[in-house]
């Protein structure tokens, strides 16, 4: 639907962690002319109060947001007119919020990954079918013009159809470590990595190849993190290079050290302590529907950030290398998630010569010499993702000519909605299905549905 400066769209952001503030600028600043955000929800209140002082930055003198409880949606909804939801919530409480807000009325816009368990998944399910609301499920992965490029390269047949995907993803011992620290590490707060994370990933062979997944067989450890693991003898674990110092960053300080008191929230656990219930080294094997396969691993513990695709189809190949952060270093800056920073920041990793932030496509086609495919370069975070996926987010539509932009990419279907969010789940919540019973996993056998729902006559 389209709104106008006349009638912006009212938002509650539900959920005021770090993760939210890319929403709250966009709706203060660069998307002011379509949303607004009319309400905080969260059980914190320095966390509210923090996005307070954010909106009084860009809005001085105007009346802030009101503050709810988690347990207030319904009065929310009366009070302020809210007409969607933003959920930037801890994953495990997704499902409770996507549900509230369908049954009000209220669209839904939700971080991945949608839920992290298959009984929460079908209850999401039946919810999204029985509401006139919709969901769209934040995939901005989707949105960089390296994945695009992908996505439009196997639509035009250059390489023929999909037979096998092969894909590799470093996390880096700055990025890796910080899930680690946080609630992530628990798996039945987060489905551990292969949901919280790889989501995106299945996401993206999904959406580039247009299959549906169909069995699963996965193995996996915590081999590095946790007690008594590899990394606790590593020189790292002794003079503190694993540690976050959030008294060190003022945002961080904020959101989270100062908020520690009122629920008990610590944002930098000690990544070598007892409680870690997830995997840090995890290989996956996903057959689709159409008979391609996907070879997937995560790494966890990795010297640079970044991540390789080869994807080979019944006329040649396309391969991606992307670079991210070329190397973590001793007393580097705190940033924990180079993907979600300017591809353009410059910093020493930036200019290493051996192994230089960069991103590579290759096209080879059978009986031919490979050739390097352009790459636009993106503005903004994870590949220049972030501000298209806002765009369509916010205003129905990536605007034309913007954040390098290719030629016909308005004409792909990037927004996700909620059968998205379920197929690209499915494939990580078997993943763990079958790492814990040592057997192939058949997604249609989860309890939740990863198709359209069939139309009857009334």
């Amino acid at each position: 639907m389209s709104h106008t400066a006349e009638s912006p769209r009212r938002y509650a952001i539900i959920g005021t962690g770090s993760r939210s503030e890319m929403y709250v600028r966009a709706l203060l600043g660069s998307h002011s002319d379509v949303g607004t955000p009319v309400a905080w929800v969260d059980s914190n209140p320095v966390r509210m109060a923090y996005y307070d002082r954010l909106f009084s930055q860009f809005r001085p003198g105007a009346a802030l947001p009101s503050s709810y409880a988690p347990t207030e949606l319904e009065r929310m909804r009366d009070e302020t007119g809210a007409d969607a939801v933003v959920i930037t919530t801890p994953d495990f409480t997704h499902h409770e919020y996507v549900m509230a807000a369908l049954k009000l009325g209220m669209d839904v816009v939700v971080e991945k990954p949608l839920t992290v368990n298959a009984q929460n998944a079908a209850a999401i399910a039946e919810a999204a079918a029985a509401s006139s609301a919709n969901v769209t499920v934040t995939f901005n992965y989707r949105y960089s013009p390296r994945n695009t490029l992908v996505r439009q390269l196997i639509d035009a047949g250059e390489i023929g159809s999909v037979t096998s995907v092969h894909f590799e993803w470093l996390l880096d011992t700055g990025h890796g470590a910080d899930y680690f620290r946080r609630w992530h590490r628990e798996k039945e707060k987060s489905g551990g990595l292969l949901v919280h994370k790889a989501t995106h990933h299945f996401d993206l062979v999904n959406w580039w190849t247009s299959g549906v997944p169909e069995t699963v067989f996965a193995v996996g450890g915590l081999r590095f993190y946790g007690e008594g693991n590899a990394g606790a003898s590593s020189p790292g674990a002794r003079d503190g290079r694993f540690d976050l110092d959030l008294g060190n960053d003022p945002r961080m300080r904020q959101l989270f050290k100062d908020a520690e008191h009122v629920d008990g929230y610590r944002r930098n656990q000690d990544v070598f302590a007892p409680g870690v219930t997830i995997e840090d080294n995890m290989s996956v094997l996903v057959g689709y529907r159409s008979g391609a396969s996907l070879a997937y691993t995560l790494h966890a513990h990795a010297p640079w950030e970044g991540y390789r695709v080869a994807i080979n189809g019944t006329r040649g190949r396309l391969e991606l290398d992307v670079v991210e952060k070329p190397h973590r270093a001793r007393g580097a800056d705190q940033t924990v998630d180079p993907s979600a920073q300017d591809d353009g920041t410059a910093d020493g990793a930036a200019r290493d010569s051996l192994r230089p932030r960069s991103s590579r496509l290759l096209l080879q086609k059978h009986f031919e010499r490979p050739v390097e495919i352009p790459i636009p370069e993106g503005v903004g975070g994870h590949g220049g993702g972030d501000l298209k996926l806002l765009d369509d987010v916010f205003r129905g539509g990536v605007t034309p000519g913007t954040y390098g932009s290719l030629a016909g990419e308005e004409k792909l279907s990037r927004r996700a909605g909620y059968l998205d969010g379920l197929r690209s789940i499915a494939v990580g919540i078997a993943a763990n299905a079958s790492i814990a019973t040592g057997e192939v996993t058949r997604i249609s056998e989860l309890g939740f549905p990863i198709d359209q729902p069939a139309l009857h006559d009334s």
